[in-house]
């Protein structure tokens, strides 16, 4: 953990600058040979939260019947890759006089933050998560998420993370790797991509646009819920498109491509054109539901409830429980 601390302490005040070019990037998903031949191009965003795991050393096993190398742990990280820590892209903030966690964290703190990264202004920049799990994707996609309401756009995520850079026989580096502070800049609050209980709560009256929960469906049919929800169940009217949908389960995660989540969507009973909104439980999936639709499918009128569950349950507003026996 000390070297860790270290690590963290010595990038922000190195001397590696970035030279990232804008506009260079293809698409919202990027894929690992794309990213090696642009590497000179981009900077590296590394969002995790075991941080040790950082400067670790991969790890791989024979597998006897077949031969190959399988990858049993992800570890290091892609060269000069600037690490992010996920417990601090979110916080607390007051909502009519209640405390909400996990929320996005306001607009000078997360500056600090990305600044403290080593990103520029006008840097593309290329997320990468573990890629191990759902929650390694949604992880970036949250970022991702918070980047584009404060105003970058040049920003993409590597399908796969880490772990399809590594199954891919790429190199990476557990290293040291020193950079400058960073002077990127918040240019906008984009509150479009924001949705609000009072919005949440009218679309469920009037069917304006679509709910989406992207919760597992456990969590939707109220068998059970989180301890930070007050409430079992799902916001009235929505209807759900769980994660484990939007991507392959066996590592490394991967989205699926535009044309079978369209299909799903429809097979689900959800217009992927239609205007919506995404929750979850604290706005963590529900991430990755946004991407899905704002993104890779291109549907613009597609915001994020950040306070999901958490936020609706402990206003006290209603829910729908489905009882199975």
């Amino acid at each position: 953990m000390k070297r860790i601390l270290f690590l963290l302490t010595a990038m922000s005040i190195g001397m590696v600058t970035s030279g990232a070019v804008a506009g260079s990037l293809p698409g919202p998903v990027v894929e690992t040979d794309w990213l090696k031949s642009n590497l000179e191009n981009v900077v590296i965003l590394d969002i995790r939260s075991d941080l040790k795991s950082f400067a670790a050393k991969p790890v791989f096993k024979k597998n006897k019947k077949t031969g190959k190398n399988v990858l049993v742990r992800v570890g290091g990280h892609i060269k000069n890759a600037r690490l992010v820590n996920y417990r601090k892209i979110r916080g607390k903030r007051k909502i009519d006089g209640r405390e909400v966690t996990r929320m996005i964290i306001p607009r000078t703190d997360f500056e600090a933050l990305i600044q403290k990264a080593g990103i520029n202004k006008g840097d593309v920049v290329v997320v990468v998560s573990k890629g191990l799990s759902t929650g390694d994707m949604t992880a970036a996609t949250r970022i991702f998420w918070q980047m584009k309401y404060y105003g970058h756009d040049d920003i993409a995520i590597l399908n796969g993370g880490l772990a399809q850079w590594l199954v891919d026989g790429n190199e990476v580096s557990t290293g040291l790797e020193a950079y400058a502070k960073g002077n990127w800049v918040a240019t906008t609050e984009r509150k479009n991509l924001l949705a609000t209980s009072a919005q949440i709560q009218d679309a469920a009256a009037s069917g304006k646009y679509e709910i989406i929960d992207n919760r597992p469906i456990d969590q939707y049919l109220g068998v059970w819920h989180k301890s930070y929800v007050y409430k079992p169940g799902h916001i009235p009217g929505a209807r759900i498109f769980p994660v484990e949908l939007m991507m392959r389960s066996t590592p490394p995660v991967k989205f699926l491509p535009p044309d079978e989540l369209r299909k799903l969507m429809i097979a689900m009973r959800i217009d992927p054109k239609a205007p919506a909104v995404n929750y979850c439980n604290s706005g963590h999936l529900a991430s990755g539901g946004w991407f899905v639709m704002h993104e890779i499918l291109g549907n613009k009128n597609v915001s994020l409830y950040d306070g999901s569950m958490h936020q609706w349950t402990l206003e006290k507003r209603p829910t729908e429980v489905m009882i199975l026996h």
